[in-house]
C-alpha cells in the first residue's frame, strides 16, 4: 500500500484524504460557486462520493493523486490540489499525461491559498514523479488561468468541452538539478 506524503506550506498542509473529509468534501463540491467554472453544476452526494472514491484510489495505482489541503490554522479542510488520470478523450497529446487541478472552497477565493497549494504540489510532482502535466481552464477562470500560467502551463488548445470554452494546457517537466 503506498503511502501518501504530507507537504506543509506557511499556511497548508497537503495530506492524505481520510474518511471524516468526505462530509466537507461533499460540502465545497456542492457550492454553486466552487463549480461554477468545473461543470458549472454542484455535485450531488453521490458524484462526491464516487469522486472521493476516485482520488484516494488513484495514489494506489499511480503513484500521485490529489491531497486534501488543509489550513494549518484552523486545521479544516479547504479544497483539494494534485494530480489524476483523466483520460477524457482529447488526444495523445493530452490524455498521455497526468492531469493537474485545484479546487478550493468560495470562502478561500482570492485569498492566495490555490497557488501556494498548487505550487507545492507541483514541486513535490517535479521531485519525485517527473515529466509534462496537463490542465483544462475554463477561458473565465481568471484566478485559475493565472496559477496555471504562475506554473509554466502553455496553451495547446482552445475547445469547447460540456457547454463551455476551455483551454487544454500542457507543462513541459522541470529539469532536475
Amino acid at each position: 500500500m503506498r503511502v501518501v506524503p504530507t507537504i506543509n506550506t506557511p499556511r497548508l498542509r497537503l495530506r492524505a484524504m481520510r474518511p471524516e473529509d468526505f462530509p466537507r468534501f461533499a460540502e465545497i463540491w456542492a457550492n454553486p460557486e466552487v463549480v461554477r467554472y468545473i461543470g458549472g453544476e454542484p455535485w450531488s452526494e453521490h458524484q462526491a462520493w464516487t469522486s472521493f472514491l476516485r482520488n484516494v484510489g488513484q495514489w494506489q495505482l499511480t503513484g500521485f493523486g490529489q491531497w486534501a489541503i488543509e489550513h494549518r490554522d484552523t486545521q479544516t479542510m479547504i479544497g483539494q490540489v494534485g494530480f489524476f488520470s483523466g483520460g477524457r478523450g482529447f488526444g495523445v497529446e493530452f490524455d498521455s499525461f497526468p492531469e493537474a487541478g485545484w479546487v478550493l472552497d468560495s470562502d478561500y477565493h482570492g485569498s492566495g491559498l490555490g497557488g501556494e497549494a498548487a505550487s507545492a504540489a507541483h514541486e513535490w510532482f517535479d521531485r519525485v514523479v517527473t515529466g509534462p502535466l496537463v490542465a483544462v481552464l475554463d477561458l473565465d477562470n481568471l484566478a485559475s488561468r493565472a496559477i496555471a500560467t504562475n506554473l509554466g502551463y502553455r496553451l495547446l488548445e482552445e475547445r469547447s468541452y460540456k457547454g463551455s470554452l476551455v483551454e487544454l494546457v500542457r507543462r513541459k517537466g522541470m529539469a532536475l538539478s
